[in-house]
């Protein structure tokens, strides 16, 4: 009775070990993208199919979709877009040596780039980045009303970089009346509503912070995420990420 309890009980333990999934590296992809570019679309789905399957073993997409404004001016102005999101993508310029901003544009940690509707490029860059060690993040959500978010940030001790956070909308879209896009109705997710500079990590020292974000009355609370990134500012390195959900 006692040897076939303990076979019962190895048994379920081995089980158990076997259930338990390893961590998966979490990996920021950016995307670059206007409703006004006729090529962005399918790139636009591509970002919702890789954050929403989570098709790449051991690695965890945390995906930003950042809606540029040099579109703008044909024929359609992109409700998503900033100019902010265009400086951005021009530091990245200097930073991974192209040419020229361009959309859609995809950059995987803040290091590789590529046209983002490229599905294979953007599996094989992910597979890569997925064995790099990262710095850990943690999210709490402390508080969530009508107006206003409340977020308790914590990073391991690692190399320095910016500690950035984001707040994402999910199921967005828009049926385009002009430009390149005219009469498409587009689907978006991971959106950047807001992108903010929350503080620094200094090298070798832990960081923690309590963090607020206003909500603005038009973005929906229940499709809201909030992402927390490491950045290197000299080479534009990811060096941790975290995304929480705030539907809660």
């Amino acid at each position: 009775m006692k040897r076939s309890l303990l076979v019962l009980l190895v048994a379920a333990a081995l089980s158990a070990a076997d259930s338990v999934q390893p961590a998966r590296t979490p990996v920021l992809v950016e995307l670059f993208t206007s409703e006004g570019c006729s090529s962005c679309p399918p790139a636009d789905a591509l970002l919702i199919k890789l954050h929403d399957t989570q098709p790449v073993a051991g690695v965890n997409v945390i995906a930003l979709e950042e809606h540029v404004d040099y579109w703008d001016r044909q024929g359609w102005r992109d409700p998503f877009s900033s100019a902010e999101f265009t400086a951005r993508q021009w530091r990245y310029t200097e930073l991974v040596h192209v040419d020229a901003a361009y959309t859609p544009e995809m950059l995987i940690d803040g290091q590789t780039e590529f046209p983002g509707s490229d599905s294979d490029r953007a599996l094989s860059e992910l597979a890569k980045a997925g064995r790099n060690a990262k710095t850990p993040v943690r999210l709490t959500l402390r508080d969530k009303g009508a107006e206003r978010v409340s977020l308790a940030v914590a990073v391991d001790a690692g190399s320095s970089g910016d500690v950035l956070l984001a707040i994402t909308e999910s199921e967005l879209a828009s049926d385009v009346a002009r430009g390149e896009n005219a009469g498409h109705h587009l689907k978006h997710s991971e959106v950047v509503r807001k992108l903010i500079t929350i503080g620094k990590l200094k090298e070798g020292k832990t960081f923690s912070t309590d963090t607020g974000v206003k909500l603005q009355r038009e973005w929906k609370p229940e499709n809201l995420s909030a992402v927390v990134f490491i950045q290197d500012h000299s080479s534009g390195k990811v060096l941790g990420a975290a995304e929480l959900g705030l539907s809660k």
